[in-house]
């Protein structure tokens, strides 16, 4: 004989929470990044152009993403509606069910973008043919004022890299 279990209203809200903070998780995990040491297969074994250069100036600013994945959204918005079911019985517990999926998406979404942000630098570079360039990337790689450099671009993003 099988038996059959029915889950209890705050079961089933822990599992429809635990799924969908997993899959929020798991689309958490691709990112993008701005380091100069980091190609994505499309870019690998292409050819790119090389000019050389002098760094005239490097200034630290903030890369940040031009919006998040969904997955903070996802993830925040379930945990804040299981968080808010448990309040209240009745038309208060919905209210704070919905109240809670909605603070808890924009806490979800607010913890992502500060998770992709990353600290970078904007390089100026004097070429060697005498043109002036700017790039900005992650501070991974110590760039400095009066350091010889090759700017890599073509087939992707330019990339600043030490001599």
């Amino acid at each position: 004989m099988v038996q059959i279990q029915v889950l209890s209203r705050a079961g089933r809200g822990m599992a429809i929470a635990a799924v969908l903070t997993s899959a929020a998780i798991l689309a958490g995990c691709a990112h993008d990044t701005a380091s100069s040491s980091v190609y994505t297969y499309g870019q690998a074994q292409r050819e790119q152009v090389v000019r050389l250069g002098t760094v005239q100036a490097v200034r630290p600013v903030t890369i940040q993403p031009e919006r998040t994945s969904g997955a903070g959204v996802v993830g925040g918005g379930a945990l804040g509606g299981v968080a808010g079911s448990a309040v209240g019985g009745g038309r208060g517990q919905v209210l704070a069910t919905i109240g809670g999926g909605l603070l808890g998406a924009y806490a979800g979404d607010r913890i992502e973008q500060s998770a992709r942000t990353t600290r970078g630098l904007e390089i100026t570079v004097l070429l060697d043919n005498g043109e002036t360039r700017v790039i900005a990337q992650a501070d991974d790689v110590p760039i400095s004022v009066g350091q010889r450099v090759r700017v890599i671009s073509g087939g992707g993003p330019t990339r600043v890299a030490p001599m």
